[in-house]
């Protein structure tokens, strides 16, 4: 059953938007205002419409907000935003694949990453905005070499490159990314080129530095990022180091999450499951280099997600296993975030804003 809440502010207030895991307690999309001042979040209210929507992506306009349900069957959803709480948006689609992880607008089209099936799905949109049936399901096919995460492929993000020319797929499972063409007008996509990173190092997510020529992939079985040169003109992906995401070896082992870049290109953030840590690394070179500063405890047990505001002054961190959503105020000078605050956020996983 679907439940909404509203506890506060009205809809022209800037917004969160966290996503969850109903199936461990979560409240499905959670819906927050947002303080200008201080970045503190105030939760207005949340619906449960959708099983698990592990991921959130926001429309251009900002009038739709898209959520994957990460099932074994697997969906993709579509939320009308428009009033303070989110609201169900036509009818759920599937994805044709398991476990989606996560989604991406692209081309007029919504295109999913399916973790369980090893697999990326293109969904064109209608004329409201919402999901049709999925117009193509691309199937990824390798392994790596750890026989628990790396039996097969396991497509964990799908994201456009800056000149929205190319669509690109980040494997946990084949220890590569995909670079693929989307025809606009058969919503098809098929691989151009596939960049292989060092065995067993599982990548997990991908983020752009803000002039469009580098890339760092954030390592989910080591604890490190992978720095690429990205040509768009050519669709070529080229690693050309990895840096260190933790100072030392962690006694337990660590498992990177989210990285995110700051909007004037000077660090890297990125998030630490298990050393339950923010990585603050600088990038140097114009972006071909990247150092580890230090690190910052995540404020909360397991940081699923991490996601930058939109003045790019504070980060937010969706802390799963503690169910909560802390931000902080980020140093302009060091990069190094401080704790502002936190509010409950079961079985958090994604933070978006709108």
């Amino acid at each position: 059953m679907s439940s909404s809440r509203a506890t506060g502010s009205p809809s022209q207030e800037v917004r969160a938007f966290v996503g969850s895991f109903t199936s461990a307690g979560g409240r499905g999309v959670l819906a927050a205002a947002v303080d200008p001042k201080t970045g503190a979040l105030t939760v207005l209210g949340a619906t449960d419409a959708v099983a698990d929507p592990s991921y959130l992506a926001l429309s251009a306009d900002g009038r739709l907000l898209y959520a994957v349900s990460e099932t074994e069957q697997g969906a993709a959803a579509a939320f009308d935003v428009t009033d303070a709480l989110p609201r169900p948006a036509g009818e759920q689609v599937p994805v044709g694949g398991g476990s989606p992880t996560h989604l991406a607008l692209a081309a007029g089209h919504l295109v999913a990453a399916n973790y369980g099936s090893g697999s990326v799905t293109v969904l064109p949109l209608r004329a409201d905005g919402t999901p049709d049936q999925a117009s193509c399901v691309l199937h990824h096919r390798g392994g790596g070499p750890d026989t628990d995460r790396q039996e097969g492929p396991h497509a964990h993000q799908v994201l456009p490159d800056p000149s929205g020319r190319w669509v690109l797929s980040v494997d946990l499972g084949t220890d590569s990314v995909r670079v693929c063409a989307l025809d606009d007008d058969t919503g098809t996509l098929t691989v151009h080129a596939e960049a292989a990173l060092r065995p067993g190092t599982g990548p997990r997510h991908l983020a752009f530095h803000p002039t469009g020529g580098y890339a760092y992939v954030v390592n989910e079985l080591t604890p490190t990022v992978s720095v690429c040169r990205w040509e768009a003109a050519t669709g070529t992906l080229t690693p050309l180091s990895e840096a260190p995401l933790l100072p030392q070896e962690p006694a337990e082992r660590s498992y990177a999450s989210e990285g995110v870049v700051a909007h004037d290109g000077r660090f890297l953030w990125v998030a630490n499951r298990g050393h339950d840590s923010i990585s603050v690394l600088e990038l140097t070179d114009g972006g071909a280099g990247a150092t580890l500063r230090t690190t910052v405890p995540c404020g909360g047990h397991w940081p699923r997600d991490l996601a930058l505001d939109p003045t790019g002054s504070r980060l937010y961190a969706a802390n799963e296993r503690s169910g909560d959503v802390t931000w902080f105020d980020v140093d302009p000078a060091t990069g190094v975030p401080s704790r502002g605050g936190s509010i409950e956020a079961p079985a958090a996983s994604c933070v978006v804003f709108g």
